[in-house]
């Protein structure tokens, strides 16, 4: 089933399920629910199943704006770096010293994010602070229920679903910063979209194609089972003696292709439309602005 959160003619926003070219609000199927987190936290199994038996037709995408599934995480997104290896290798021959990696473990990091936006919105190029902007297509996954604590094993039973995240980098402030909080943090930093797959159809953990265009030519192509550091290795990890909270998002990392990582940069500017996808989930689609 594809959750989405979305407005019709600028009203408040709403939940739907997506179906093709439609979106079913769930509201007029009988499921009130606050917002995406709200859902995540207290539906039912027996009412997500009535979710996807539902009946109608909805209304035309076109008819309605669609939010990033989760506009406003209760959380910072926690973040993956250099977890795929060909992105960790491109990424140290942008900055050795601040991308080489020093360590075996996973490098976790998180964004501040105020509001994400969803696919159509813009990407505020934020010129005033940066020359390097860039862009990192990620899988992100959505925690489904509170986490302490958990075995790999038990990993999968605690992802409610899947989403598309672009991490959005000001590689000229994350090289300048010890730490890469300011440069993926600015507004407008975190797209996340188009909908938020619940974990039923697709497979734990997943192995999707992950592609990104800019201005329609390829830049990334991978897939998500070349984590150095998998799904549940990330849950188990970050669940050790820290609380992750029902409706946590985690972006994975990103594969090798992004802006910084060619012979000759290219970074991201005004004008500009990112495409990210993967399979079974969508395209997120963004214009610099």
């Amino acid at each position: 089933m594809k959750l989405v959160t979305f407005t019709r003619e600028n009203s408040r926003e709403e939940l739907g399920i997506l179906r093709g070219e439609r979106v079913l609000p769930l509201e007029e199927l009988g499921f009130a629910f606050a917002d995406m987190s709200d859902l995540i936290r207290r539906a039912t199994p027996e009412e997500l199943n009535a979710m996807r038996r539902a009946p109608g037709d909805g209304l035309p995408l076109e008819c309605v704006r669609l939010l990033a599934p989760i506009p406003r995480p209760r959380q910072d997104v926690l973040c993956l770096g250099l977890n795929y290896s060909e992105h960790a290798a491109e990424a140290a021959g942008f900055s050795k010293e601040a991308f080489s990696l020093k360590t075996s473990a996973p490098v976790f990091f998180s964004k501040r994010v105020s509001f994400a936006q969803g696919s159509g919105a813009p990407i505020p190029a934020h010129a005033d602070l940066t020359e390097k902007l860039d862009f990192e297509n990620e899988l992100a996954v959505v925690i489904g229920r509170d986490a302490k604590n958990v075995p790999e094993a038990e990993a999968a039973d605690y992802v409610f679903g899947y989403t598309i995240l672009n991490d959005v980098s000001a590689r000229d402030l994350q090289t300048r910063h010890t730490q890469w909080y300011f440069g993926k943090s600015l507004d407008g930093f975190t797209p996340m979209g188009p909908c938020l797959v619940t974990a039923d159809e697709i497979a734990f953990p997943p192995k999707l194609r992950i592609s990104t265009t800019v201005n329609g030519e390829l830049r990334q192509d991978s897939r998500t089972d070349r984590l150095i550091h998998g799904i549940p290795e990330i849950i188990s990890t970050l669940s050790r003696g820290m609380t992750l909270l029902a409706g946590t998002v985690i972006a994975t990392g990103t594969p090798k292709g992004v802006g910084m990582g060619e012979e000759t940069p290219r970074f991201l500017k005004a004008g500009d439309v990112v495409a990210c996808s993967i399979e079974g989930i969508g395209t997120l689609v963004n214009p610099v602005v």
